[in-house]
């Protein structure tokens, strides 16, 4: 066996929990005998454990003392556990010890440390064994295996499981599709246990799109479901399965009516996004958002109230068993019949879970495993910088289903946003998504003047949010520019956006998801003084400082000028009340690339949510939601439709539920109950 070095290990070359740069261990891998009053065998360590994802920490000892640590944290979230790193590695060296105090606001990711530091110290102290990572062997010629990512499935013996758990539906993946499956499953009185990875649910999402609902229909919106399924199509270049965007028209409605019961039960009102009476937008807007206004709300501890709590109380009113730090490993299938899984508990044990009515697989797509998304999709991965993605997205249940026989979507797609901003050195890609280093730049959907980097206008910024990404493959560096002026706040209540996009209420009164002022007191701010917005006096300062050719841009901005001032977008075709003028100082600046909310392509499934074989057909007892699940985009993300996938996700959730804990024969029948 050979040793690794660091910068290997770092790069991922891991073998199981526990490893080790051996260059101290004896030629058989066994620890070196200690003398003297020698605490540690002199080396370099490392372990693995779980906290939003994969925590590594590798410490090195002399005989008597922790010498030096390294943590690895690319996979926690940028500006929590990623930000803790420095603070925990200071508490490790200086406490010399595992039983350091958690970094506030990132439990997780301290935990993990601590567990994986408290490995790394067994290992040391031969309490242990060391486990030798053999070295990879580099060969240039060596062909690249594009199916690298998908693994082979575990192999699991009878022996190794620990502890056996029966129930009538598994549901793995407590978010956001989950939890609407624990809560109508229980309702209906069924033995329902939902597993996940992290020691609490990752959360619920807001923006829930629908149909027909009780809130559109006291205010008088309405949508006809046939637009909005060609509407669907037509993004989708006809890659979608028309049934289940049917599906979701005839029931999202009544199943938002029965999430607004719930939490009306805990007093928390539910609002809808309503359009404007006359929307002007060239593109078609579908005011389908719903999302509740948890300000105010109240747990009964004196913490706000969320949609994970309101039905993770719920589910477990009605018998609802929830098993978290609990980490499928690989479906169970006997005779054709998916019945359950193997995973791994918080103790490292093996359990298996056996489902007489069926599983339900919904851990939230693959936009946190970039192995997965370069094989899928690269093209996506050179034009985005920040990645936004729910914890536990590592294409775990995509995988799973894989292995069970299941198909995927053919066509690869992820959602993304126009709203990260990058300094003007730094490059956009999968590295600086991954370090952290990036501007939340919320007000880059906006339609601004929008230029390329030879200072050159390029598009009709007013759009979908995707549609200047995906220009943008043609574009410099595969960026953007967004130039706007101190008149900013004035223009955006004129854009009539839509969505999440939106920066002042709704017609209706509805909130929007983040108000013009706090960006104007805070945000802005504050990507200025990190370097992510660049504010000038004049308009070729503002192009020196993007590092653009400032004769360019200034000649750009004079045009653009000219055509606000007429009022007519003679070059592109910009709406009159979004063609606002960039003159009067000072002037802001930023380039721009895509945020990544979530993979969109998955398993593909029928309209009871069953999945699909390579064959076509049924594949018994494998129920996939969410975002792994498939048939429902291709290409880019119909933004213009808010809360299209998590309202696809909670009415799927919501109907498999009830389909298999016997409420209907068909989840296109299903029943929902409301409180009316």
């Amino acid at each position: 066996m050979k040793s690794i070095s660091r910068r290997d290990f770092l790069k991922g070359a891991l073998a199981g929990t526990a490893t080790v740069a051996a260059g101290s261990l004896l030629g058989t891998g066994a620890l070196a005998e200690s003398a003297g009053d020698a605490v540690y065998t002199p080396g370099t360590y490392s372990a693995q454990a779980t906290g939003m994802g994969t925590v590594t920490v590798t410490m090195t000892f002399d005989e008597t003392s922790i010498t030096d640590v390294v943590l690895d944290v690319s996979e926690e979230t940028p500006d929590i556990g990623q930000a803790a790193a420095d603070e925990l590695k200071a508490a490790l060296l200086d406490k010399q010890a595992p039983d350091i105090d958690a970094v506030s606001g990132a439990s997780l990711t301290s935990a993990a440390v601590k567990k994986a530091a408290q490995s790394c110290i067994a290992q040391a102290k031969g309490e242990i064994e060391v486990q030798v990572i053999a070295e990879k062997e580099e060969t240039a010629a060596a062909p690249k295996d594009e199916n690298a990512w998908l693994g082979t499935e575990p192999e699991i013996g009878d022996d190794e499981i620990k502890q056996t758990y029966e129930t009538e539906i598994l549901v793995i993946g407590c978010g956001t599709g989950g939890m609407f499956t624990m809560a109508s499953a229980a309702e209906e009185g069924a033995k329902v246990i939902g597993i996940d990875r992290f020691p609490t649910g990752v959360g619920i999402r807001d923006d829930l799109g629908a149909i027909d609902s009780r809130y559109q229909k006291e205010w008088g919106t309405k949508i006809d479901k046939f637009d909005y399924i060609t509407m669907a199509t037509q993004y989708a270049a006809g890659h979608i399965k028309q049934d289940l965007v049917k599906l979701w028209a005839d029931k999202s409605g009544s199943v938002i009516d029965w999430y607004g019961d719930r939490l009306a039960e805990r007093g928390v009102e539910l609002w809808h996004e309503s359009g404007d009476a006359e929307d002007k937008a060239r593109y078609e807007h579908f005011a389908t958002g719903h999302s509740p206004r948890w300000a105010g709300s109240d747990d009964g501890t004196g913490e706000t109230l969320d949609g994970n709590k309101v039905l993770y109380d719920y589910a477990l009113s009605l018998g609802a068993e929830f098993h978290y730090s609990t980490k499928m490993i690989k479906l169970v299938k006997e005779d054709g019949k998916v019945t359950g899984c193997i995973a791994e508990n918080e103790n490292g044990e093996y359990v298996k879970y056996v489902a007489s009515k069926g599983t339900v697989v919904c851990t939230g797509g693959y936009s946190l495993n970039y192995e997965m998304m370069d094989a899928l999709q690269p093209w996506n991965l050179r034009i985005i910088g920040r990645n936004g993605s729910e914890p536990g997205a590592y294409g775990d249940g995509i995988k799973a289903c894989l292995w069970a026989g299941a198909k995927m979507d053919e066509t690869h797609s992820m959602m993304m946003f126009d709203r990260c901003a990058l300094r003007p050195d730094q490059e956009t890609g999968p590295e600086t998504a991954k370090s952290g280093d990036n501007g939340f730049f919320w007000m880059g959907s906006q339609p601004w003047l929008k230029i390329n980097a030879d200072g050159e206008r390029f598009f009709n910024e007013s759009g979908t949010y995707e549609g200047i990404l995906h220009a943008d493959e043609y574009n410099k560096g595969h960026v953007h520019y967004s130039l706007f002026d101190s008149n900013w706040t004035t223009y955006v209540q004129q854009f009539q956006m839509h969505g999440c996009s939106r920066l002042y209420p709704f017609e209706n009164g509805a909130d929007p998801n983040i108000p013009f002022q706090a960006i104007e007191n805070g945000m802005l701010p504050g990507l200025i003084e990190n370097g992510f917005v660049i504010q000038a006096d004049t308009i070729e300062e503002l192009a020196e400082g993007l590092g653009l050719p400032a004769d360019k841009v200034k000649a750009t901005v004079d045009h653009y000028n000219e055509l606000a001032y007429a009022g007519e977008d003679t070059d592109y075709g910009k709406e009159q009340h979004r063609l606002t003028p960039v003159d009067t100082a000072p002037f802001y600046g930023a380039k721009n690339t895509g945020y990544v909310l979530c993979t969109m392509d998955g398993i593909q499934i029928d309209t009871n949510m069953n999945a699909i074989d390579t064959e076509g057909n049924l594949i018994p007892g494998l129920y996939v939601n969410g975002n792994d699940s498939g048939g429902y985009f291709a290409n880019t993300y119909p933004n213009l439709s808010t809360g299209m996938a998590c309202g696809r996700t909670v009415t799927f959730g919501y109907l498999v539920g009830k389909y298999l804990a016997g409420a209907a024969p068909s989840a296109r029948e299903a029943v929902v109950k409301t409180n009316e």
